[in-house]
């Protein structure tokens, strides 16, 4: 008799600023699971936050480039407690039918309302096993604010920073006197794929870069920006029995038009960055940074996956920050770093598909889960 295939319903899409990201990782991540193990489901978010059943029979066929959400597909919900059974609410006849219960999500989710422990929390009570960090790891490592005070705290060097709330305003020179730098970087402290991101060197700039920057959280960072500078990415990758690795170095070079490694250089301009893989960085760094990846990873409580990012000046290394829903794009560097440290995109599914399914047995081993 066959083995029975595990059932795989990948997350994607979101209601944040990373929902286009998003469909285009996760037509990646689907293209790489082997059909003969896996019995895979795609769930779309749609921008309003219904869950939305999206196969390959009504427009998210595996050859696309983005997986597409259709809006009058039919909705689902999980059930709290129902270790992955999910009903689904048919449009066109009202009727409610139940799924064959899920073995597992991979949320392929970017930014707010998904990379922060919002849907991890969702599935923990529907007690189900999903790939990536868990709550805390996702929530801290999303929140560049909460997550540079425990690596600061930890000892892992990063840019001299501080936090402003719209509530809590500071002023340019303020800004400037905090880290030391009359040119800075504004960022919100909950986004990623550099959505909101600009630089500052005046005190017009520093207004009109605050107000981009409010526009995708109500906290915001200030940077010092480092000079020269080259960024560099490392993939942290955890196995079934608890095992961390990182990946050989990749390099991020972008083109001299964006100045920076912008949303636009990303995922809008062909030409708007070059990725070297391996990095061109002396042994002797490349191992520190090796070693600083993995114990960010352990210090923000990561599990399962995450890139984490630095700033190069010279031979001094800042940690950027950590990823734990990285991109899975055709240009994203996660897999891409793996696949120059051997292994491909299809075995990389396979060890962090391991290692949610061992972790969602050990946790219901815990004592807790058998009052």
């Amino acid at each position: 008799m066959a083995e029975r295939k595990t059932r795989v319903a990948i997350l994607f899409g979101g209601r944040s600023a990373e929902h286009d990201v998003s469909r285009a990782s996760a037509a990646n991540v689907l293209r790489s699971l082997d059909p003969s193990r896996y019995d895979v489901t795609l769930i779309g978010i749609a921008r309003d936050g219904r869950w939305i059943v999206a196969d390959a029979g009504n427009g998210a066929g595996i050859g696309a480039v983005a997986l597409a959400i259709p809006d009058d597909g039919p909705q689902l919900t999980l059930l709290p407690g129902g270790h992955g059974r999910a009903l689904v609410l048919e449009r066109n006849t009202a009727g409610i039918r139940e799924l064959p219960a899920f073995d597992l999500f991979f949320p392929v989710l970017h930014g707010p309302n998904g990379e922060d422990g919002t849907v991890q929390g969702a599935l923990e009570l529907c007690d189900v096993a999903y790939v990536g960090s868990r709550v805390m790891g996702s929530a801290a490592s999303m929140d560049k604010d909460v997550a540079k005070r425990l690596m600061r705290d930890a000892g892992l060097p990063v840019v001299p920073y501080v936090a402003m709330s719209a509530m809590s305003p500071l002023t340019y020179d303020d800004a400037v006197g905090a880290v030391g730098s009359p040119e800075v970087f504004v960022k919100p402290a909950n986004m990623g794929s550099s959505v909101g991101v600009s630089k500052a060197r005046t005190a017009q700039e520093f207004e009109a870069c605050c107000g981009l920057a409010f526009r995708f959280d109500r906290k915001i960072l200030i940077e010092r920006c480092v000079a020269p500078v080259r960024e560099i990415e490392c993939s942290v990758l955890e196995d079934a029995n608890g095992n961390i690795r990182a990946s050989q170095l990749g390099e991020i070079v972008p083109a001299d038009k964006h100045g920076f490694y912008s949303y636009d250089a990303k995922y809008l301009d062909d030409d708007g960055a070059a990725l070297q893989v391996p990095a061109d960085v002396p042994p002797p760094v490349a191992d520190r940074i090796r070693e600083f990846a993995i114990k960010t990873f352990r210090v923000l409580g990561c599990e399962g996956m995450a890139r984490v990012d630095f700033f190069l000046n010279g031979e001094q290394v800042f940690v950027n920050e950590a990823n734990t829903l990285p991109g899975f794009t055709n240009i994203s560097m996660y897999p891409r770093l793996w696949q120059a440290s051997g292994l491909s995109q299809s075995d990389l599914m396979d060890v962090l598909i391991g290692h949610a399914l061992e972790r969602h047995k050990r946790s219901r081993n815990l004592a807790f889960q058998r009052e």
